[in-house]
């Protein structure tokens, strides 16, 4: 199979991965992270390729996260108000995503709960 259609296939697999709404035989921390006096509370998972993520929610609440690696955050459930570096607050819902690259910091504002996937580096 010529070079490229290799790297669409495994790019449409990655995609088709993001889309699901479960992570498959994969590792998951038995204790909880829990930040921010418990309005966010997550779990890390290790995917077999040894890629880590954390899965959890943030409860109504408004909350800074000082990043020191990238981090996109994927909105599985409810509606997050996210401020990027002081950038103008913006809206994400279920099935959108935002981008901090290290170094930066993001606000986010939960009027409930919202449920969210983090995809670190």
């Amino acid at each position: 199979m010529p070079a490229a259609s290799v790297a669409l296939n495994e790019e449409l697999n990655r995609y088709i991965e993001d889309k699901k709404m479960q992570f498959d035989q994969v590792s998951v921390g038995k204790k909880a992270n829990v930040f921010f006096d418990g309005k966010c509370v997550s779990h890390t998972v290790t995917l077999p390729s040894g890629e880590r993520k954390s899965v959890g929610v943030i409860l109504p609440s408004t909350l800074r996260f000082d990043l020191s690696t990238k981090e996109v955050m994927e909105v599985v459930d409810g509606t997050a108000y996210v401020s990027i570096n002081g950038a103008p607050e913006q809206a994400f819902t279920a099935g959108q995503s935002w981008t901090v690259e290290a170094g930066g910091y993001f606000v986010i504002r939960a009027e409930q709960a919202v449920h969210y996937v983090c995809h670190f580096g």
